[in-house]
């Protein structure tokens, strides 16, 4: 059984949607038009968890592995031949949440692509702001991560603006 593909994104009332690509981990993960992607998590083993990351036709492009003991909550992401892409730490006494990316496997600070942290301590709409390593004094964030994590959707925005950069939506099929 066939279903339709699912809407493409639009830009909101209050936004458009940025047609520049941005580049931050390499070319190799960007393409000039949007990509369905799906996340089926894995089942619990005695090495971790994770989940995968598939296209439309089942093929898998992404599969991220979770340390099941360790104390920076460490998840690595690979692309489909194994290689690690990125690699997320949580800072351990964090009011915000703070998580730290790295280039690869890395964790040393020199591979600090960006870190992410909640935008207010109480939140009822998940908001994190996100600021590239080069960005210092993290006074404004390079992006902003506006979604809801029951709704399994997000809308990724330039900085502080209202131009969009990305969206990602849950599409329910019965």
């Amino acid at each position: 059984m066939a279903f339709p593909p699912p809407p493409q994104p639009q830009p909101s009332s209050s936004g458009t949607i940025q047609s520049t690509p941005i580049t931050i981990i390499g070319p190799q993960y960007s393409l000039p038009y949007p990509v369905d992607l799906a996340c089926t998590r894995k089942v619990l083993s005695l090495t971790g968890r994770g989940f995968l990351v598939t296209d439309i036709n089942d093929t898998v492009i992404f599969k991220v592995k979770e340390k099941l003991f360790s104390v920076h909550d460490k998840q690595t992401l690979f692309d489909a031949a194994g290689n690690p892409v990125v690699t997320v730490t949580k800072k351990v006494l964090s009011m915000h949440g703070r998580h730290f990316v790295y280039r690869g496997a890395s964790t040393d600070e020199k591979d600090l692509i960006c870190t992410v942290k909640k935008s207010k301590l109480l939140q009822w709409k998940t908001t994190l702001d996100v600021f590239l390593a080069n960005n210092t004094k993290m006074s404004v964030p390079d992006f902003k991560v506006k979604g809801s994590w029951n709704g399994r959707s997000c809308v990724i925005y330039a900085g502080e603006s209202n131009n969009i950069l990305a969206q990602v939506s849950s599409i329910s099929q019965f």
